[in-house]
């Protein structure tokens, strides 16, 4: 996510999508161990913010589309909502591939914590590692709240995980409160839409035993990027 400015020139800003569009759809390897699950997590989760606030931008400012990111306010703005989004994203998607990866009774809930800290943490560290520290921690600390009242027994192709992409779109993206009004369900229903595809595509790939076998055989040692609050 930090070379997403640096990427965009002019007209072709919408080129980043197209680009993310086609590394997901060349990745077609088994998901079969934790660290493939956090690379799901955090890849996807870049590639559905990408494609929903650059869609939403161009949809709604037109053809002054490519003259905005000429603009430094316009861009600082792009850049807060896409870390925001992104934390925001890369929280839903988490808790519902750690809940369906670990979904065997071998499993306690302190492990499915485990490895969605650990998922997170990566996320973040891969694409929002120019993000201020405060911010940083923010989102740590949010998604720290949250696995204290996640469902871990949720599981299957469900949108039940889902909670808050949807709102940090709409909230985050730089477009005017009065236009937001008239924009938020659909904006909202675009992003839920987009996440079909990409459970549908977590679930197929999934080996659920795989990941396990070699979760329980030690993997869950590996240390997260960032330690968990008041730990």
């Amino acid at each position: 996510m930090s070379t997403i400015l640096a990427r965009l020139s002019g007209a072709f800003a919408d080129v980043i999508g197209a680009f993310s569009s086609v590394s997901v759809r060349r990745d077609l390897a088994p998901i079969d161990s934790p660290a493939r699950v956090c690379h799901f997590a955090g890849t996807r989760s870049a590639f559905v913010t990408q494609k929903k606030l650059f869609g939403y931008l161009k949809e709604r400012i037109g053809t002054r589309y490519p003259k905005m990111f000429a603009e430094p306010d316009f861009v600082e703005s792009i850049n807060i909502a896409t870390r925001e989004i992104y934390a925001a994203s890369l929280a839903d998607l988490t808790c519902f591939c750690v809940a369906n990866a670990l979904a065997g009774e071998a499993n306690a809930n302190d492990d499915r914590d485990r490895l969605a800290w650990r998922a997170y943490c990566e996320g973040l560290q891969a694409n929002s590692s120019d993000a201020p520290e405060h911010l940083r921690e923010k989102w740590l600390e949010t998604f720290d709240r949250r696995l204290g009242r996640t469902v871990w027994q949720m599981t299957g192709d469900g949108p039940g995980h889902f909670i808050e992409s949807a709102r940090a779109l709409i909230h985050w993206a730089p477009i005017a409160p009065e236009l937001k009004r008239y924009d938020r369900e659909i904006v909202e229903n675009s992003i839920r839409y987009a996440w079909i595809e990409i459970r549908r595509d977590y679930l197929k790939r999934l080996d659920r035993e795989a990941v396990e076998a070699t979760w329980l055989s030690g993997d869950s040692k590996t240390e997260a990027a960032f330690p968990r609050p008041g730990q």
